[in-house]
């Protein structure tokens, strides 16, 4: 291979060493031990009319599987947020309200009680397409990102 063939391929090299999941935030986050977690302090992200208490965030000691645990309340009208893809995989637990889960540009419509799954990889964002506040537990399992 010369430095020609090699220039051509070190894009594909760099995405791919891109996706591999990060040691170093493994390393840095915390075992997740057996216990009962409370809710932590509410916070306001980067979209408007919507709040979350993070439950868990860690390392299960199984292996190199992070997990998140948290609720979100969203208010009528909030906007959607950014279509994203993760390494992680996504469950959905609605609690209260009607949400509207888009994978892959396919929308799925979810009440009170039911799941929705998001696997890694998938495109996907989560909305508030119901007239009174929508709240649900979000469950993220998989490699750190």
């Amino acid at each position: 291979m010369d430095r020609r063939e090699f220039a051509t391929l070190l894009p594909a090299v760099l995405t791919g060493m891109a996706a591999l999941p990060d040691r170093a935030e493994a390393a840095e986050m915390a075992s997740l031990k057996s216990g009962v977690f409370k809710p932590g302090p509410a916070s306001h992200g980067a979209v408007p009319k919507r709040e979350s208490q993070r439950f868990a965030l860690g390392m299960l000691t199984a292996g190199n599987i992070r997990l998140e645990v948290h609720e979100t309340t969203q208010e009528v009208g909030a906007p959607h947020e950014p279509e994203e893809t993760h390494l992680h995989s996504e469950v959905w637990l609605v609690r209260e309200g009607t949400l509207e889960l888009t994978i892959n540009g396919t929308p799925h419509r979810l009440s009170a009680g039911e799941m929705g799954l998001c696997v890694a990889g998938d495109k996907h964002y989560i909305q508030n397409v119901g007239n009174t506040p929508a709240t649900y537990f979000v469950v993220t399992l998989g490699p750190p990102e």
